[in-house]
């Protein structure tokens, strides 16, 4: 259910989609009246939040994974005694150091055993507490609740708008397609066709000065945009008119090799909230808050293959200039065969809606009865939360 409009930015935005397209990768962006901004990145695979934050002073965390288990001498980064990030995630160190950070261990959605990507994915998006139960996304209906609602608008770049901001607000659709190229003479035709069009004109200018090759753009080919360049994208927009962006980052299925197929989505994760700080102004980004969630967490134990399979509790992310980080927050459930839902996942001890809804909360002053009954139905939520007394 997304309602689109194909105004007349979106034309001028659809011509010159072949110049700018390299850049694009899923992105929506919301505009909202005041000056915080949110911006939520979607995780997609399932990231193993016990291989990025580990508890390595859980003595059942080395028994249940021999081989990935980390120490500093293979590459752990000590956080407080109890936790030590993965070095493959070593450039979110400045943000940690000043405070700018912060993981959220042990928290999901209420989805539970089906362990389905696209269900887990359909969950975490539409808000509710089980697949299909909401047809619109929890970031949409957010934004009817914000003061000021006539004056918001949406876009989603890609093929069509992700469910997280789909709903009865209005969104704009713009698709990435990176297969498209533009031949001189059709940029020719363009040109003179609209170059009494101020706009236009203006539109074509800034899409023509992103004129990199696809190779320099797409890493190893398969993985996509690079995530600094979509990051950069959701930040100029929040230096404009728009108070929302949401991305999504992909990669995180790492079922075998995990020690080489998780590098590349951690480096990506950490460069694309590093660039966000540094493409927002210092002003800015003390208003921002970045939250990053996934579908759900890994197995406690690792696979035969060096790996994890789908499972349950799992780790958020947050990050900005006016939280107070450089803490794991959340209760710890422990990784003793007791603790262990089902005898294999990290057992959940918080919600990541609530954890949503305190970001919403802090940054929008959306209401608590807005929070549980429209935008999280069924959601327990209060102003004394414990995420937003942590950061």
């Amino acid at each position: 259910m997304v309602k689109l409009s194909m105004s007349r930015r979106a034309f001028l935005t659809s011509a010159c989609c072949a110049a700018a397209a390299p850049l694009m990768t899923s992105l929506t962006l919301a505009a909202a009246p005041g000056d915080k901004r949110l911006v939520t990145i979607i995780l997609r695979g399932a990231m193993d939040g016990l291989y990025l934050v580990q508890p390595y002073a859980d003595g059942a965390f080395k028994l249940h994974r021999p081989t990935l288990a980390l120490t500093p001498e293979s590459g752990l980064i000590d956080l407080d005694g109890f936790y030590g990030l993965n070095a493959d995630a070593k450039d979110f160190l400045p943000l940690w150091e000043s405070r700018e950070l912060a993981f959220v261990h042990a928290v999901s959605t209420p989805y539970r055993d089906g362990r389905s990507h696209f269900d887990g994915q359909d969950v975490l998006e539409n808000g509710g507490s089980a697949v299909g139960e909401e047809k619109s996304g929890w970031l949409n209906r957010a934004l009817s609740a914000m003061p000021s609602g006539p004056a918001r608008k949406a876009i989603d770049v890609n093929t069509s708008a992700e469910l997280l901001l789909s709903g009865d607000n209005d969104v704009e659709v713009w698709s990435p397609r990176t297969d498209l190229a533009m031949k001189n003479d059709e940029r020719s035709f363009f040109e003179r066709l609209y170059r009494n069009d101020p706009v236009f004109a203006k539109a074509m200018a800034d899409a023509s000065l992103t004129d990199f090759s696809v190779d320099e753009l797409y890493g190893d080919g398969k993985r996509g945009v690079k995530a600094v360049d979509i990051a950069r994208l959701a930040a100029g927009m929040l230096m404009q008119d728009y108070r929302i962006a949401s991305f999504s980052l992909t990669g995180w299925d790492t079922h075998a090799g995990q020690k080489m197929a998780f590098r590349g989505p951690a480096a990506e994760l950490a460069t694309a909230i590093l660039t966000i700080r540094s493409t927002l102004s210092p002003d800015v980004w003390k208003e921002t808050i970045v939250v990053c969630i996934t579908e759900f967490g890994r197995t406690a134990r690792e696979n035969g293959s060096l790996g994890t399979d789908h499972g349950t509790g799992g780790l958020a992310v947050i990050a900005g200039g006016g939280i107070d980080g450089g803490k794991v927050i959340g209760q710890w459930p422990g990784l003793g065969e007791e603790h262990l839902l089902n005898g294999r996942d990290l057992m959940p001890t918080g919600d990541v809606r609530e954890l949503a809804a305190a970001m919403l909360y802090r940054q929008f002053d959306i209401s608590p009865g807005s929070l549980t009954n429209t935008i999280f139905p069924g959601l327990d939520f209060s102003p004394s939360s414990i995420y937003l007394k942590s950061v």
